[in-house]
């Protein structure tokens, strides 16, 4: 019976500890230097798989004002209620201009209710296209659909961007980014949807741990995301959304 009650309660203490990881708040800074026409500065955050948690206003305030709001997918599911939805967007718009990409998870709120109320809170929704960021340089932000929709176009994504246009790539799903230099070469390429696996014990997992790293020469930023799939609970894939500092030069 002893050994029972110890074995419930080393149990007990890794559950509370997964639970307690799972609402961590971690800002992962990024730098990326690039050739440009005339010298900027462009201050970019992303932040990914939202899903049911409450984003934190206080860790917003550490961040201060951004060129760019990134929502890259899932910012909410069929358990999120559509008040924190309007909330999430409300605590992002302190940032700075929102843009959305469309997530395997974000249709289970009922896809053409989601567009309203992004349309109705000035988000701009990204979808097989690109939108200028406002500055010096020409400074795309590229998008594709939802890819669980089979209604993605990298084609579409790109058909606005010059070669010697600086292009910010993003889709909610990293593992087609091997395919985007068959149509493109981008700056950056930015995904969540893989959570770093959630669960992790050392190495192993059902997923890759996130990184920011050069694939194929070029930098790739792919997120653990900020909330969680099913219980709330993380082990050694923290969460954490992202702020990338892109110097032009």
């Amino acid at each position: 019976m002893k050994l029972i009650l110890i074995g419930l309660g080393i149990i007990c203490m890794c559950i509370l500890h997964m639970w307690r990881q799972a609402f961590e708040n971690n800002v992962r800074y990024h730098t990326l230097q690039l050739q440009g026409q005339t010298p900027q500065s462009v201050r970019i955050f992303f932040i990914s798989d939202v899903h049911l948690r409450r984003i934190d206003e206080r860790m917003l305030q550490t961040i201060g004002k951004v060129d760019a709001v990134i929502i890259g997918g899932d910012l909410c599911d069929r358990r999120t209620p559509f008040e924190r939805v309007c909330s999430n967007i409300q605590q992002l718009q302190q940032l700075g201009q929102i843009y959305f990409v469309w997530g395997n998870n974000d249709h289970e709120v009922g896809e053409q209710r989601l567009r309203h109320l992004l349309t109705e809170m000035n988000v701009t929704i990204l979808e097989n296209d690109a939108q200028l960021l406002a500055g010096k340089n020409r400074i795309w932000l590229s998008a594709i659909h939802d890819t669980s929709t089979k209604k993605y176009s990298f084609e579409q994504a790109f058909a606005k961007c010059q070669k010697d246009d600086i292009t910010l790539f993003i889709s909610h799903n990293p593992q087609i980014f091997y395919r985007v230099k068959n149509y493109f070469t981008p700056q950056l390429m930015m995904g969540g949807h893989l959570h770093g696996g959630q669960i992790r014990l050392w190495k192993l997992g059902l997923h890759p741990k996130g990184s920011y790293s050069v694939r194929s020469g070029i930098p790739t930023l792919i997120s653990n995301g900020y909330g969680t799939t099913l219980l709330p609970l993380r082990l050694g894939a923290k969460p954490e959304c992202h702020v990338i500092d892109v110097t032009i030069e």
